[in-house]
């Protein structure tokens, strides 16, 4: 399951039936879990750990040093879990001392081409960046949300769950759960309905929804104000209680 080009090195540990494409390049202290497919010309560096059941395809860097001049070689690592996909040319890049030491990605996302993943980023689960989309360091990024071909994110922002941003969005502020955002800079332009829909939300969590997102951006309620009003919808409407959750968490402040 190793093409005899593949480089592989001594350290590396690779469970049954992965398999790595001509020219790949697994380095030191790579750990590959069961069934997962490394294309061919593929960079897997290390310290990294790779989860089951993930593709990553021709020209992809996963696990490389981050791209931060604060780095001294420290001992950082990046983890991947289960049935990912990362696609040609993508970078995926390994924590920093200074940032807690690892990027942190869940499972059965996608990363298009071109999509890039710096130091010390929080990934979910189900989440989709279209192609050229990049992720500035320290960014977290919560379960369902998508990310619009070339949309880039600043550091240490947060983008909420079910939320979603148009092509091109350039996002320099936290983005709350179940938005969508678009422009530069981003601003915020209805909720993600259609995304709800498809992971089967109720009509009336829907709705619900929709009075958080007129409470939080068509009351002109300050955002302190805001955000009590929410705590109270959330109470009768439990759908409601990420989004105070995140507010309450938000050290950028959110998109508005």
């Amino acid at each position: 399951m190793i093409h005899p080009t593949a480089v592989v090195d001594p350290s590396a540990q690779l469970d049954d039936g992965v398999e790595v494409g001509p020219y790949a390049i697994i380095g030191a202290d790579v750990r590959i879990g069961q069934g997962t497919w490394i294309g061919p010309h593929a960079l897997v560096n290390g310290p990294s750990v790779i989860g089951r059941d993930n593709r990553i395809f021709q020209f992809a860097s996963v696990g490389e040093i981050p791209q931060d001049k604060k780095y001294n070689g420290e001992l950082t690592k990046l983890t991947l879990g289960d049935r990912n996909v990362v696609r040609e040319s993508a970078t995926l890049h390994r924590g920093t001392a200074q940032g807690g030491g690892e990027t942190r990605i869940g499972n059965d996302n996608l990363f298009m081409a071109y999509t890039h993943v710096a130091h010390d980023c929080i990934i979910g689960d189900q989440v989709i960046m279209a192609n050229a989309a990049s992720l500035g360091g320290h960014v977290v990024i919560e379960d369902w949300a998508i990310l619009g071909g070339f949309t880039v994110v600043h550091q240490f922002c947060r983008i909420g769950a079910h939320s979603f941003s148009a092509m091109g969005s350039v996002i320099g502020k936290d983005v709350p759960p179940y938005i969508t955002i678009d422009g530069h800079p981003a601003v915020p332009r209805g909720i993600n309905s259609e995304g709800l829909k498809r992971r089967h939300f109720s009509s009336a969590q829907i709705n619900a929804i929709r009075r958080a997102y007129r409470l939080l951006y068509l009351s002109n309620l300050k955002l302190d104000e805001a955000n009590r009003a929410l705590a109270e919808l959330a109470e009768a409407e439990p759908v409601v209680g990420i989004m105070t959750a995140f507010l309450n968490a938000s050290a950028r402040s959110i998109v508005r």
